[in-house]
């Protein structure tokens, strides 16, 4: 438990930090905590969520699962940095997204379960596949976040829609948008980046022409090619209630909402 609580912290101290270089005001239906008490704070407060994690797995005295976390943390600060720099890209590729979603978001998924594993013993060849499954699921998870960034409704996401391209960050959806469609969809997706915003070119078209091209569908297959992959990670473990909890997780990832 204290391990999950070490991986939370972890994962909270990120957020922090991406609202306050997203400029987002809204967190799960509620006020982010740079638009409530300023970016001063809510850059300590990540800061402190960070050493203290640290401080946390260090007392536990495994050697092992402090490498492990100290490497996530540091692959996920590098996934930042890369989407950053590859902001309001028009050439950036399917491979290049695919990595910056590894590094953000699957690689924590993937160390949940690794040190699931370690913990209990499973061995090398079901902690490998444990891990495998973590970053399969997590790359499930970001490309269905990106799509419902594209398509849900605000009020049931709880934080605003359509925000990734507003702030220059081309996801799943755009890039098979750009590649698909030509120049329609380039000048439209030019239009909302140099505007940073909706003004020539509304959410809805930028819609209707991801719909048109099979965008969308495109992201979604590819969501579900990774779901598919996570649950036969699994084929190497018994039956039991664990395992079929585990297998019924790609779903729930897949059918969500918000």
């Amino acid at each position: 438990m204290l391990l999950a609580s070490v991986v939370e912290f972890i994962h909270t101290a990120t957020l922090l930090h991406d609202d306050i270089i997203d400029q987002a005001t809204v967190r799960r239906g509620r006020r982010s905590v740079n638009s409530r008490w300023g970016n001063d704070v809510t850059v300590l407060a990540g800061d402190f969520l960070y050493t203290k994690s640290m401080s946390m797995a260090l007392s536990q005295d495994n050697l092992k699962i402090l490498r492990l976390l100290s490497d996530v943390t540091l692959r996920m600060i590098e996934g930042e940095i890369l989407e950053i720099e590859r902001n309001g890209d028009l050439k950036i590729g399917e491979a290049d997204h695919l990595d910056i979603i590894r590094r953000k978001t699957a690689d924590l998924f993937s160390a949940c379960m690794r040190i699931g594993a370690i913990l209990g013993e499973a061995g090398e060849a079901k902690e490998k596949a444990l891990a495998s499954y973590g970053e399969n699921l997590g790359v499930c998870f970001q490309m269905v976040d990106d799509l419902l960034d594209f398509t849900a409704d605000e009020k049931v996401l709880g934080k605003p829609v359509a925000n990734d391209l507003r702030e220059g960050k081309l996801t799943l959806p755009i890039i098979f948008l750009l590649r698909r469609s030509g120049r329609p969809g380039a000048d439209a997706v030019s239009a909302v980046l140099a505007d940073r915003g909706f003004g020539r070119v509304s959410r809805d078209e930028l819609l209707r022409l991801a719909r048109e091209h099979g965008a969308l569908d495109e992201a979604r297959a590819l969501a579900e090619r990774y779901a598919a992959a996570a649950r036969a990670d699994l084929a190497g473990f018994e039956r039991s209630p664990y395992r079929e909890a585990l297998e019924a997780l790609p779903d729930f990832i897949l059918a969500r909402d918000h």
